[in-house]
């Protein structure tokens, strides 16, 4: 999905810091890009980073992983890398680009990658259901903050998604089936859908929009 947010925000016309864990074996960037190489887990070295990229309009924070083991095979190594990773980094991350935002006098936006099992939970998922649900309450809580800055700040919260890593990872049908049939649109979901929702987050059509999220599910939780 980064990828794909990247590509068309520089379509756009936009000039796009990407952060990327490893240099070593990172695609080669864009025109109108930057790779920032972080580890997004590292508490100080993410915020030095960050703050260094200087005054931005606005951040996506889309790095994410999902750890799947069932409720009894929770293990100390899933939890932690979870919510550092899908929770905490967002949290140290936006603390950096929303003092540089507030420090030239910008009033931008903040997207935050959430999911639709953020709110129903699915087998197997307890830590990803867990930061999902934290990303929730922190982007409302950013937005209660930072709303005073003119700075807003809002989710987008996807179904699953048909990323390289999605497509192998919900091929099998036993397992993709009960969520597709819960779709009345009868599909996952596509990188450009996902684009087009951050993009009109980040955008001035979506100048009033504070706190909420945008929910990219084809219907899922409709039902």
């Amino acid at each position: 999905m980064g990828e794909k947010i990247t590509e068309r925000l520089v379509d756009l016309g936009s000039f796009v810091y990407a952060v990327v864990e490893k240099e070593e074996g990172a695609a080669k960037p864009l025109p109108n890009t930057k790779q920032i190489f972080c580890d997004v887990s590292n508490w100080e070295d993410t915020y030095k980073k960050m703050y260094d990229i200087g005054p931005v309009h606005g951040l996506v924070n889309n790095a994410g992983v999902a750890v799947i083991e069932s409720f009894f095979d929770v293990t100390e190594h899933g939890w932690d890398k979870t919510l550092n990773i899908n929770a905490r980094a967002l949290v140290r991350i936006s603390q950096a680009v929303a003092k540089n935002m507030i420090d030239a006098g910008i009033k931008g936006s903040i997207v935050n990658i959430s999911s639709t099992i953020s709110t129903r939970a699915i087998p197997d998922h307890t830590t990803y259901c867990a930061s999902k649900g934290a990303v929730n309450q922190i982007t409302r809580t950013m937005a209660i903050e930072l709303g005073k800055y003119g700075i807003r700040t809002n989710n987008v919260n996807p179904t699953v998604v048909l990323t390289r890593m999605g497509k192998i990872a919900w091929s099998d049908p036993e397992k993709s089936g009960p969520i597709m049939r819960r779709i009345p649109l009868g599909r996952f979901a596509e990188t450009d859908d996902i684009a087009n929702a951050v993009i009109f987050m980040l955008s001035d059509y979506s100048t009033m929009v504070n706190g909420t999220a945008l929910v990219v599910d084809g219907g899922f939780l409709a039902g």
